[in-house]
């Protein structure tokens, strides 16, 4: 079972320009955020990485790891805390050797302990489930259950993600079934009142 307290991962908008620094700021300002990851699309690797640049350092002012969504090149590059992968997007090993034993390596599982063990015992640092809520952030297909939680807290001590539609209403029972991180991206930087509010919000449930 989990030995320590569900933890907060915050996930990027597409669009990290203009104003999103300062939403960052205010989200790592409002409460405890294990780790942020930054997902943008159909960037080159130039752009993505001055765009990540002054998000990177705001992380590391607050003591926040630091993760690139898919792009173990760009993770390097940025010397970043570590790389999220998709089934598509390479391999652990492969991501490890470039990147360090040092890198936290998570690995998008859907609903399968099958592949997240395959995860786990290829060195990722972390797996990721879901999506267990409907969500606008990015297409859905696959959904996940809490058992699938619960049965993978029993059986292992590699930390798991719960992901996909996640708000402060519906994720006590995430929490309950073990995750040991909610990851969430609308319903921070969406919130009517900012970011700095939902962070409040998702603590008291954490805390």
């Amino acid at each position: 079972m989990r030995e320590f307290p569900c933890q907060l991962y915050l996930i990027s908008p597409l669009d990290v320009g203009g104003n999103f620094p300062a939403h960052l700021e205010a989200a790592l300002t409002a409460g405890p955020v294990a780790a942020f990851q930054f997902r943008v699309k159909e960037l080159d690797q130039h752009e993505a990485a001055a765009l990540a640049e002054p998000l990177q350092a705001i992380c590391a002012a607050h003591d926040v790891a630091f993760i690139v969504n898919d792009s173990v090149a760009l993770a390097k590059r940025l010397k970043a805390d570590g790389v999220h992968l998709g089934q598509a997007d390479g391999d652990v090993g492969e991501a490890r050797e470039l990147l360090g034993r040092d890198a936290q390596i998570g690995v998008t599982c859907h609903n399968s302990r099958h592949l997240a063990m395959e995860a786990a015992e290829a060195g990722a640092d972390y797996v990721a489930f879901g999506a267990f809520y409907p969500t606008a952030t990015k297409s859905v297909d696959h959904v996940a259950e809490l058992d699938t939680l619960q049965k993978w807290s029993f059986v292992t001590e590699v930390p798991c993600v719960a992901i996909g539609g996640i708000t402060p209403n519906n994720a006590k029972p995430l929490i309950d079934a073990g995750a040991d991180f909610i990851a969430v991206s609308g319903a921070v930087w969406n919130h009517p009142h900012g970011p700095a509010e939902a962070v409040k919000a998702f603590n008291a449930l954490l805390a």
